[in-house]
């Protein structure tokens, strides 16, 4: 048996867990702790991470060992539990990138951590602003026979599909994979309310980083992004980097989902020496990553996904919102609920465990030890 010890989130009491068989078997609180002991929480859930660190999900040659060094890198941050993302290509690569990822899976510690594969795209809007960094030339309908061919080559694995509603073919694509399991997200989308609500009818359930893959500019009301806040049956990630969204913007979107369902997500890419050295990404061409950690593409200025993992948002979320547990749950808990129905932090759950440090004004949270299923992994 492994115990483990730290400080509660909500009331800062010793808290201690006792772990067998890779399951939480008992939860004790109220032990004395010192004042400087490590906070103890669930392991942070990331839903949408394109790559990091030198793992890429979206590799022009992908392979198992890309989604394994995605593991490991993420594993030193607190992330117990990912979503690999594949963006929008060619129907070549995006089945190639989704097989190497079920591939991967032969591994036992990705196979802990991955927890399903999102992917994002290729109906999604093709007009610049809402489309992103995504490539013009791959933006095309949804299909059912491709999307066959993912759920083929995901191997029960794919999770989330994020499209755009304004295209042709859209309910029946929806209803086509929510008839598999999959969960449908709105996304990089300039569809109007009508559009937006025949995909929620459908079955869509999910916003993709809400706030960003939008035009810089909008009609005060209405928009697609203010359908989708008000659109109950949507619960909806956000990106709390920092750079992604204003902390206005971030804590009046928490605020608005808070009844909805509302969760942290990375949106994480590779950041392998080509990209720091040549300014390439995989995910977005020719990109320029500034001293602050945001990545743009060149050409159009548009964020080209984020180089930092959950540790940064969480840590950002808390000076925002004024809470550490509110920020924690919202990248764990929350995500966990999402993806399995399930609470992580109970007895009988598997004991995915973060212990960290943090006080007022840290940049990110500091992992002190990180566990999957009972298992030390940092």
């Amino acid at each position: 048996m492994l115990t483990l010890q730290g400080r509660d989130l909500t009331s800062g009491a010793g808290l201690v867990l006792e772990i067998s068989d890779g399951l939480i078997t008992a939860m004790r609180t109220g032990d004395e702790v010192a004042p400087d002991a490590p906070w103890i929480a669930p392991g942070l859930v990331d839903l949408q991470v394109n790559g990091f660190g030198d793992g890429d999900a979206n590799a022009t040659r992908p392979s198992a060992e890309e989604i394994t060094r995605m593991a490991r890198a993420l594993a030193a941050r607190g992330v117990t539990r990912f979503l690999p993302t594949v963006i929008t290509a060619s129907r070549e690569q995006m089945r190639a990138r989704i097989g190497a990822i079920a591939d991967a899976c032969r591994d036992p510690l990705t196979a802990a951590m991955v927890a399903g594969i999102h992917v994002e795209g290729p109906s999604l809007s093709e007009q610049d602003g809402p489309r992103g960094v995504h490539p013009l030339e791959h933006i095309r309908p949804p299909d059912v026979r491709e999307l066959d061919s993912w759920l083929e080559a995901a191997d029960g694995l794919l999770r989330i599909v994020t499209l755009s509603p304004h295209h042709p073919g859209t309910v029946d694509a929806v209803t086509h994979l929510v008839q598999h399991g999959v969960r449908v997200s709105v996304g990089h989308t300039h569809a109007d309310e009508e559009q937006i609500t025949a995909a929620v009818d459908a079955g869509a359930s999910l916003c993709t980083h809400l706030g960003n893959g939008a035009h810089a500019a909008l009609p005060r009301h209405p928009n697609y992004i203010w359908t989708q806040l008000a659109e109950g049956r949507l619960a909806a990630g956000v990106i709390a980097d920092g750079h992604h969204l204003p902390a206005s913007t971030l804590k009046a979107m928490i605020a608005a989902k808070r009844d909805h369902g509302v969760f942290l997500v990375s949106d994480a890419v590779a950041t392998p020496r080509t990209l720091v050295e040549d300014g390439v990404s995989t995910v977005g061409g020719g990109v320029a990553l500034a001293a602050d950690g945001a990545l743009r593409h060149v050409a159009s200025g548009f964020l080209a996904g984020s180089v930092q993992a959950l540790d940064i948002g969480v840590a950002n979320a808390a000076g925002i919102l004024g809470s550490l547990a509110d920020a924690v749950r919202l990248a764990s808990i929350v995500p966990s609920l999402l993806l399995d129905g399930r609470d992580p932090w109970r007895v009988g759950a598997r004991a995915d465990v973060l212990r960290f440090s943090w006080q007022p004004g840290d940049m990110a949270i500091t992992p002190v030890s990180v566990h999957v299923a009972g298992e030390r992994v940092r």
